[in-house]
Parts: C-alpha cells; sequence; structure tokens
C-alpha cells in the first residue's frame, strides 16, 4: 500500500496545473520575491521545469535555460510549452511563461532519466573549502530590506567571503558557503534551480552591495541527484564589461558530489548617483 508525499512548502509554491497538453497554469507568490513583487529567476526556472516535465518524455532536468526578457510580477501566470525533440536518452522543451497577455521569459530545457544513465564521469573539480556550518556566517537577512525569498533559504558564508555585507569588499569576485532550505527539506533537481540563483552576486565582494543585479539569462546544468543535508556553493566573477558580467557557479551535495553548475550574465545597475 502506497503512502501519499506530503509537498514540501517549496513544491507547492512552484506546482503547476495542466490545463492541456501544452498549457500550464502556475502562480508566483511573493515569499519568492526579490524586491517590488518580482519574482527570483531561479524560482521561475524551477516553475518553467516543472511545466517542461509535464511535457517531455524524461523525468530530469539535465539543462535549463532561461532569458529573462520582462520583469515578471506576483500572480498567475499562463505557460505555453513545447516538446522541440527527443531521442532515446534525451528530450528538449520549451516554455514560455506570460502575463497579461505578455511573453515575460524563455526556457528551453532537456531531461534525461538519472535512475538509468550511465557513461563515464571524470571531474576535475573539488567542493569548496568551508569551514563547519556553525563556524561560516549566516546570511544578514533583515525582514522588510532583504529579498523575501532569503526568507526560507538558510544560507552560510565563508567568513573571508563577507566583505560585501560589511560594506568592505575585497576585490575578489567569489562567494561560498552553504545552503539548505530553512524547513529541513531535502534538495532535489527543482531545489538546486533555485539556489543556482539564490545566493548574493560575487561581483558584490569586487563593487560592493550596489542593489538590484538583475538576470538577462541563466543556464544550469544539473548532474546528478543531490544527496540529503548541506548543500555547497561556489560562485565566481571574473569579468566586467559596461556594467554586464558573468558568474560561474558550482553545487556540491553532501557527500562531496557535484550536483550542478551555472553560468549567468547579469546587469550591474548601478545607483543614480553615480550616473
Amino acid at each position: 500500500m502506497s503512502t501519499a508525499v506530503t509537498p514540501s512548502f517549496f513544491d507547492s509554491e512552484t506546482a503547476v496545473e495542466k490545463v492541456s497538453d501544452t498549457r500550464f497554469n502556475a502562480h508566483f507568490h511573493e515569499t519568492w520575491g526579490i524586491a517590488g513583487g518580482t519574482p527570483n529567476g531561479g524560482y521561475l526556472m524551477a516553475i518553467a521545469a516543472r511545466a517542461i516535465a509535464g511535457t517531455v518524455p524524461h523525468p530530469h532536468p539535465l539543462t535549463v535555460t532561461g532569458h529573462y526578457m520582462k520583469r515578471s510580477s506576483t500572480g498567475p501566470v499562463q505557460i505555453d510549452t513545447e516538446l522541440l525533440g527527443r531521442s532515446l536518452t534525451t528530450s528538449t522543451g520549451l516554455a514560455r511563461l506570460l502575463q497579461d497577455g505578455v511573453q515575460r521569459t524563455h526556457f528551453t530545457a532537456t531531461f534525461t532519466d538519472f535512475d538509468i544513465a550511465t557513461g563515464q564521469s571524470v571531474v576535475h573539480a573539488e567542493p569548496p573549502d568551508l569551514p563547519s556550518p556553525e563556524d561560516c556566517v549566516p546570511h544578514p537577512y533583515l525582514p522588510g530590506k532583504s529579498p523575501a525569498f532569503q526568507e526560507h533559504i538558510d544560507m552560510r558564508f565563508h567568513p573571508t567571503h563577507m566583505g560585501w555585507a560589511r560594506a568592505t569588499p575585497h576585490g575578489v569576485g567569489e562567494m561560498a558557503g552553504y545552503i539548505r532550505f530553512r524547513d529541513g527539506t531535502a534538495p532535489d533537481f527543482y531545489s538546486v534551480l533555485m539556489f543556482a540563483d539564490a545566493v548574493p552576486p560575487a561581483i558584490f565582494n569586487v563593487v560592493g552591495a550596489t542593489g538590484w543585479v538583475p538576470t538577462i539569462e541563466l543556464t544550469t546544468h544539473l548532474r546528478r541527484r543531490p544527496a540529503p543535508g548541506w548543500l555547497r556553493f561556489r560562485f565566481t566573477t571574473r569579468l566586467l564589461t559596461r556594467g554586464f558580467f558573468e558568474e560561474d557557479g558550482e553545487i556540491w551535495d553532501s557527500e562531496d558530489r557535484l550536483v550542478a553548475d551555472s553560468r549567468q550574465i547579469q546587469k550591474l545597475m548601478s545607483p543614480k548617483a553615480r550616473a
């Protein structure tokens, strides 16, 4: 006799409702917002991936790319999907997220089945060298000032990577630490998509915490199902040109396995006083 699994808070807040073979309804909840009702980009990616999962024949996201063309807002969203192609081991689909009849974001994703995937593995990388979570610095969440979604995520930073929070940036574009949900929900493929865009930008440790840094394009590659427990992250930035910068990320699980890597291009929005 099977036992129904109660969805986690994150599962419920990223749920999609299938209304036809290629159309889904969802809701952007303010609890996962950045500022002014704008949803976090990783949160949008998780919702889009769930819709694509309902369109393609393979169960697990392998790579997801999002283009954030217009600002989304809290409220209902229509998601139109399309199956672009399939093979024995992968299938690819797209999702268009619309509000008020206007397309806000566009996602493409390739799915696979990690439960039966086989092949050679070589990883020339190691997880970040971190003190214990107890010896790292908790994110300085301030109700009403910090992005709303950070209330639900427990982040602990390497002590030397907190210059952005102390108004003493040290010129090195790196953020490393631990991340998990505060309610104890174990990580899965969709939460990793969220976590890939949840950490303060590494550029803050170069130029300071300047405010809103919108994502223009984000790609996340999933490598395996994460083990329960803390995830460790490392995000780095090397290039800032004319206000645009890249950020490369890695996410490792509690068993020292790489579960995701990401890259995005963002815009550094300078304060008006500097214009």
